[in-house]
C-alpha cells in the first residue's frame, strides 16, 4: 500500500510505532509466531505493563492483531501495514546504492594503490 494511499494520521501512527527499538523487536518476535503478552515479556528487561503499552501502540497502528484464547490475549503480526514503511524507505535506495558504489570504487582504488 503506497504511503500516499494512507491517511496522514494513520501513516504517523505506523512510523511512530516502528520508530521504537522495543516495538521493532516485538514485531520481529511476532514475525516468527503468534505470542501472548507473557511470551513477549520474557526477552525484555521491562515490565508487563510496559510491553502492553507497546502492544497498544502497535495495535493502534494496525501492525498487530489481538485475539482472545480463554483468559489469554494472543498477538499476531499484520505485516501488510509495514508496506508503507518499505515503500518510503525504498524511495531512498538509489541514494544508498550510489553511495555504496562510490565507496566500493574508492576502496578499490585504495587497494590497488597499496599493492602497486
Amino acid at each position: 500500500m503506497p504511503l500516499d494511499d494512507i491517511a496522514p494520521q494513520h501513516a504517523r501512527r505506523i512510523f511512530f510505532a516502528v520508530s521504537d527499538p522495543t516495538r521493532r523487536r516485538i514485531l520481529d518476535l511476532l514475525l516468527v509466531s503468534e505470542c501472548s503478552v507473557s511470551d513477549l515479556v520474557r526477552p525484555f528487561r521491562i515490565s508487563q505493563p510496559a510491553i502492553s503499552q507497546h502492544l497498544r501502540i502497535l495495535r493502534e497502528a494496525g501492525l498487530v492483531r489481538v485475539r482472545r484464547r480463554g483468559r489469554e490475549r494472543r498477538y499476531r503480526l499484520r505485516g501488510g501495514q509495514l508496506r508503507a514503511v518499505y515503500d518510503w524507505v525504498a524511495h531512498y535506495e538509489r541514494f544508498w546504492n550510489a553511495k555504496l558504489h562510490a565507496l566500493g570504487a574508492y576502496l578499490d582504488r585504495n587497494a590497488a594503490g597499496e599493492t602497486a
